[in-house]
């Protein structure tokens, strides 16, 4: 009977297959363990992104500063708005301003930007408050303003009374379904109304502004406000200018820190208003016109307002008017500075 021979693979290529197989093997990782170290990865960077928040914020509000970043000679961390709000309140209370944390003293002089917090604080992520998605720091604005698709944004037909506000991504379709560009042109002139009537109350500024410059009398002068305390029961801050000429007589400007309030170290708000004071005695009355402006020596952000007033021996004041600066936080730099620089014009009306 004959045997069989059934052919198959050499014992030397089945070993080389089980090795390469095994070899193979070795080199393919898990799913789940690499899915794993993955999600640890971003674990580790998320809570490195928590720590350097919490060790680089502001020692005052606790928050990832915007913008400059000050700190005490102990290196403790204060925002621009907090440094400055600190040196208001304490030049409100008659005070040494102090850092929150050490209690050393802290002023504009002894403490210095930290420009390397700065930059590390400008590459942390934020998340953008309309399509919540993560970006760093220094890209946020720009994806604010310009990129991010959930963006509140305007009709552009709101100058004609489109009153719609929606994300920027359904902007095209509204524009294409808006009924105001139908309207009547009794309609739209209703909508333009309002806006010639602003436009009017500049132009009549300007015009107003423009022919005070032809007047013959027209005084300049560069002023310093100096702080000064009351002699009330509350020791109230206010500003003095020193005593200048203009128009042949002396004068001072007096400014106060929310007058209307009793207190104003109660309030964050906070506001300044000012008078012009005649200090020479008239024969005739006075009738001035006057505006106050950053000036060559100043840095405030103002809007210019024009006031006027007739000075006479009985009413030698005029009524307190408000310094138009853009915020309180404008305010609080201002009131943190040792003296503050502006330019006065006065014109005077002849009759």
């Amino acid at each position: 009977m004959a045997e069989e021979i059934v052919s198959g693979p050499s014992v030397s290529a089945v070993t080389e297959t089980c090795t390469l197989n095994s070899s193979h093997e070795e080199s393919m990782e898990p799913a789940k363990k690499k899915l794993r170290t993955e999600n640890q990865t971003k674990s580790k960077e998320g809570r490195l992104e928590q720590r350097l928040g919490g060790i680089l914020c502001c020692a005052v509000c606790l928050d990832l500063p915007r913008s400059a970043i000050y700190q005490c000679t102990n290196g403790h961390l204060m925002c621009a708005g907090c440094f400055t709000h600190l040196l208001a309140d304490a030049r409100l209370r008659d005070e040494t301003a102090s850092c929150p944390n050490c209690r050393t003293v802290i002023s504009k002089d002894s403490c210095s930007r930290n420009l390397a917090v700065e930059k590390a604080v400008s590459e942390l992520p934020a998340e953008c408050q309309f399509c919540s998605r993560e970006l760093p720091r220094s890209q946020l604005e720009h994806h604010v303003a310009e990129l991010c698709e959930e963006r509140l944004t305007l009709c552009c037909y709101s100058r004609i009374g489109c009153k719609w506000r929606g994300p920027y991504h359904e902007l095209q379709n509204h524009e294409e379904l808006c009924l105001h560009p139908h309207k009547t042109g009794k309609e739209v002139m209703e909508a333009l109304a309002v806006i010639d009537e602003k436009n009017l109350q500049e132009k009549e500024l300007y015009n107003c502004v423009f022919e005070l410059l032809s007047y013959e009398k027209i005084a300049f002068n560069d002023l310093q406000f100096k702080p000064y305390r009351t002699d009330e029961f509350i020791h109230k801050l206010y500003y003095e200018t020193s005593r200048f000429t203009a128009f042949g007589h002396q004068w001072v400007v007096k400014a106060l820190v929310n007058d209307n309030q009793r207190d104003p170290t109660l309030s964050c708000e906070r506001s300044l208003t000012y008078t012009l004071v005649l200090k020479s005695k008239i024969p005739n009355p006075l009738k001035i016109h006057y505006t106050i402006l950053k000036g060559p020596f100043g840095d405030m952000k103002i809007n210019p307002c024009l006031y006027q007033h007739e000075f006479s021996d009985a009413n030698a004041e005029s009524p307190y008017r408000s310094l138009s600066l853009s915020d309180s936080a404008e305010c609080n730099k201002l009131l943190a500075a040792k003296a503050i620089n502006f330019r006065l014009i006065m014109f005077h009306v002849s009759k």
